[in-house]
């Protein structure tokens, strides 16, 4: 058998002759030469690093927390370490409480682990129906974002999303959906080999270490082409302008709504500072809202009541917990200046304490009734 008899084969055994005497003849991986490929973009698309869990292996963030899953441990054994019910751990993530996790997997939490107080003033309010004012207390700080949890840095792109996985979604597809490599997403957390994902799990998307370039359809070697300009589109219309001389219409006189003042909104809270909102309320995540305030600003109570607690988590940050008529609480976070003792009975509007300084500084303020915490826009309303 000769080669002339075979011309592609021919053809093939001089380029391969070629490509030995001549190395930069042949360019295997296709990165040289026009049309080539270029792959030095997608160095840019990069993720920061997953933050570091804390002993127990709880990461928290400012409106979330997640758990990252040890050698060896169940849906249970987790439940029991960060100290929540096991069904409600596994309902939350599609699980059950005997499954097994893989080392390194992360599980969403359904609601937020509080520390615990060491302080002697978080007495118990009441009789049968007690609660534990320490505990609503530390809730109240764990949303304030105190020093006593380790709060994860966010990206360049801010807090990391959470993503609920739908049936039909897989990890490549979620991680197009948000721009993110399947192995960043696997890595934040903790998927398996073989990426896998099941319905109504949650993933956290990867925060952007660099922002990736814009990608474009043109060919190599052309310019980019310049976008439309707005004056090139559709032009508004004609605006109608009365003239300065026309006589304004007559203002209809404004109702008297004190006449439909109820006792119901007479009883309405006062906001305890001016300020805006800068998160609402969502029960288990943020049992309370947080109200933007420099710091100094002086903080009054909503309504008349009891102080039934003034007490201070480990890092000494303190908090003010108000009882009021039919068994409603107000708890007043990130406050600072407090001179209030347990008993005093304050009015509406009294001053109680001043915002504490922060990064932003602002209140946290919670209303709940008895233990559980419930929207306080209805009572400032």
């Amino acid at each position: 058998m000769t080669l002339s008899r075979f011309p592609v084969l021919g053809l093939m055994a001089t380029l391969l002759v070629s490509a030995c005497s001549n190395s930069t003849a042949l360019d295997w991986d296709l990165r040289s030469g026009a049309g080539s490929l270029d792959t030095s973009d997608a160095a840019l698309d990069t993720s920061d690093a997953r933050p570091n869990a804390d002993q127990r292996g709880v990461i928290s963030y400012p409106g979330y927390q997640v758990a990252e899953a040890r050698r060896g441990d169940t849906v249970a054994s987790m439940a029991a370490r960060v100290g929540i019910s096991a069904d409600e751990l596994a309902r939350y993530n599609a699980l059950r409480p005997e499954d097994t996790l893989r080392a390194g997997e992360i599980v969403a939490l359904p609601g937020r682990v509080a520390t615990s107080s060491t302080d002697s003033t978080g007495a118990v309010i009441g009789g049968a129906n007690s609660v534990d004012v320490a505990s609503i207390a530390t809730t109240a700080l764990d949303r304030v974002g105190s020093d006593s949890q380790p709060v994860a840095r966010s990206g360049s792109l801010g807090e990391p999303l959470r993503h609920k996985v739908a049936r039909g979604e897989t990890a490549f597809s979620i991680a197009r959906t948000y721009n993110v490599s399947a192995k960043s997403l696997a890595d934040w957390n903790g998927l398996g080999p073989d990426l896998a994902v099941r319905e109504g799990q949650f993933l956290i998307i990867p925060t952007a270490g660099a922002v990736a370039p814009a990608l474009s359809d043109t060919a190599p070697g052309s310019g980019t082409p310049t976008p439309t300009p707005p004056s090139a589109k559709k032009p508004l219309p004609d605006e109608e302008v009365a003239p300065a001389a026309a006589k304004p219409k007559a203002t209809p006189a404004s109702p008297d709504l004190g006449t439909d003042r109820t006792a119901a909104s007479a009883a309405r809270f006062v906001m305890p500072v001016n300020g805006k909102i800068i998160r609402g309320y969502v029960k288990k995540t943020n049992d309370g809202i947080d109200i933007a305030a420099p710091a100094g600003t002086v903080v009054i109570a909503a309504a008349a009541g009891t102080v039934a607690a003034v007490t201070k988590d480990t890092s000494g940050i303190p908090i003010i917990v108000i009882r009021h008529a039919d068994g409603v609480l107000t708890v007043y976070a990130g406050v600072d200046g407090v001179t209030l003792t347990k008993g005093a009975v304050v009015k509406r509007g009294q001053a109680i304490a001043v915002v504490r300084t922060g990064n932003p500084s602002f209140l946290h303020f919670e209303v709940r009734q008895g233990v559980d915490s419930v929207d306080p826009m209805p009572y400032l309303q």
